[in-house]
């Protein structure tokens, strides 16, 4: 059996993780569990799966969790904080780490899991977007696999097998466009949290499903698959496809164009990341072609997505300033989904930090000045935030 150990088991990624081991016993044992705040849900993950350590990050709930799996017979080791994530993310004899810890929070526990020797099934984004010039060096210091295990990029890691060196000319990334995507942009400035939650097509976390609302999570896989796939950024598109039937394409060399199709249902890729380069027999409702109908394609907006254009310049930009656009971002939604601030007001605080911090770009970032900058954009966005009045427009520098 392959041993796993899954960060942020209580979001969306880590219970559909432990939804697939829980379907394939005989495939995979949990070693280790790393969870945010919610005590309740994660005793019932240890005494569901019996890990050997355990992890909550906010180590004030680390008494509340011991008390609630007191009467087991056999008591994981239990870990509070950052750092107790971090032991677990590198702990025992787990041979493949999932990363569902949402945000930069994932970058310390992955890169102690990568210098422990071990495969990553990579589902938080963030890692390679803010820690890529950090990140992908330690990959090949330590003959790990770096494997994605979000749907858009495992489509095209899936579509890349087999495709010979050299052989890959475009990606082509599909975006569903979010809740807002038949909504006339003048209405944007009236939409609310509620409206912004409310995905077409997938179950995924709030914080994600608020990107996919103002497409920023399209211009953040963007900049990861430059670093997974080694593409430039005028060689990554994104295109509109409302159905979510097709999850991303490849365009070959020859104009050849792979395409890799499923219902929206992020165990498959999941399923793909655990037992790579293997294929286990499901039986999920598979895709049915007839049923799905028409499948649909339109160019993006960039007036009702300006995140795109922002984060396309960041990558392009590199050094550390892809780890502000990333922290603000993060900053920026917390406000919007605390309704602090205005729809609207997440692009434009995010191009007035990425603005602030485009001359003190670290050209190539050490560990410790992406962590700075992503320090330092989290403040910038609440001083910014204080001072930001009603219907102001974007700067319109472009960063």
């Amino acid at each position: 059996m392959k041993a796993i150990t899954v960060l942020g088991s209580t979001g969306s990624i880590g219970t559909q993780t432990l939804d697939i081991l829980s379907q394939y016993p005989d495939q995979f044992r949990l070693v280790g569990l790393a969870a945010g705040r919610n005590v309740e849900l994660v005793a019932r993950q240890i005494r569901q799966f019996q890990p050997e350590i355990v992890a909550i990050c906010d180590a004030a709930k680390l008494p509340e969790l011991q008390t609630a799996i007191a009467d087991l017979d056999r008591l994981p080791i239990l870990l509070g904080g950052e750092a107790g994530v971090v032991e677990v993310a590198r702990y025992g004899d787990a041979e493949a780490v999932v990363t569902g810890i949402v945000g930069c929070a994932g970058l310390l526990p992955t890169i102690a899991a990568i210098e422990a020797g071990k495969d990553i099934a990579l589902a938080n984004k963030e890692t390679l977007i803010a820690g890529g010039p950090v990140v992908l060096p330690l990959v090949q210091k330590h003959g790990v696999k770096l494997l994605p295990a979000d749907s858009e990029h495992s489509a095209i890691f899936q579509c890349l097998q087999g495709v010979p060196q050299g052989g890959l000319r475009r990606i082509l990334l599909t975006a569903s466009g979010g809740a807002f995507r038949d909504l006339p942009v003048e209405k944007l400035p009236q939409v609310k949290v509620a409206d912004a939650l409310k995905h077409p097509n997938w179950t995924m976390g709030r914080k994600i499903t608020i990107d996919s609302a103002t497409l920023m999570n399209k211009g953040l896989e963007v900049i990861e698959a430059h670093f997974l796939f080694g593409l430039d950024y005028d060689h990554i598109d994104i295109v509109i496809h409302p159905q979510s039937i097709i999850h991303s394409l490849i365009e070959l060399e020859d104009t050849s164009v792979l395409a890799q199709l499923g219902l929206p249902d992020m165990r498959l890729p999941l399923l793909y990341a655990l037992s790579y380069p293997d294929r286990i027999p499901t039986n999920w409702e598979p895709l049915d072609l007839v049923k799905c109908g028409s499948l649909t394609f339109r160019e993006p907006d960039h007036q009702k997505y300006p995140c795109m254009k922002l984060a396309y310049a960041a990558g392009r930009a590199g050094g550390s300033l892809p780890a502000v656009l990333n922290a603000a971002n993060e900053q920026a939604v917390a406000l919007f989904l605390e309704e602090r601030i205005g729809f609207l007001d997440i692009p434009r605080l995010i191009e007035q930090v990425c603005d602030r911090h485009h001359a003190h770009n670290h050209p190539e970032p050490t560990l410790e000045d992406i962590i700075a900058a992503d320090q330092w954009a989290r403040q910038e966005v609440l001083t910014a935030s204080a001072s930001l009045k009603p219907g102001e427009q974007l700067l319109g520098s472009g960063v």
